[in-house]
């Protein structure tokens, strides 16, 4: 049985990663999902959240955006609008991003709006998460 698979992970600028990889978890619209070599094939979209990867036995944080996935039992593609490693996110702007839509979401908006709003919340908050990641032992 191999102990490993090929990991794609693709972001609208760069190619973020591209190697072998021995498991893989990452967010998807029902929850999270992760994969080891042989999985069964699958595509699904992927939501923003954290993703991790292991690699030599040593994991590997990122934030991922809406995107999509591709899974197949001897490789798996993630493909998504921004992917980034901890240390490449700039706290004090993710702060002050999720202080500007807490105060959007007290002001009165268009369903669109609101939406847009919660998206940005989202990515925001996303961030300062997995920033956090930066000081931690992988």
């Amino acid at each position: 049985m191999s102990k490993t698979f090929q990991l794609d992970i693709i972001a609208s600028d760069r190619v973020f990663y591209s190697g072998e990889c021995e498991e893989l978890v990452f967010p998807a619209l029902d929850g999270l999902y992760g994969v080891l070599p042989l999985h069964e094939p699958l595509v699904t979209a992927v939501s923003p959240g954290e993703l991790k990867y292991k690699v030599d036995g040593k994991w590997y944080y990122a934030a991922v955006s809406n995107g999509f996935a591709e899974i197949m039992p001897q490789f798996a593609v993630i493909l998504a609008d921004y992917v980034e490693f901890p240390e490449e996110i700039d706290i004090k702007r993710a702060k002050e991003a999720k202080m500007r839509a807490q105060e959007r979401m007290k002001q009165k908006q268009s369903v669109i709006e609101y939406y847009r709003t919660q998206a940005a919340l989202n990515r925001a908050m996303n961030r300062l998460k997995v920033s956090g990641k930066r000081f931690k032992d992988m």
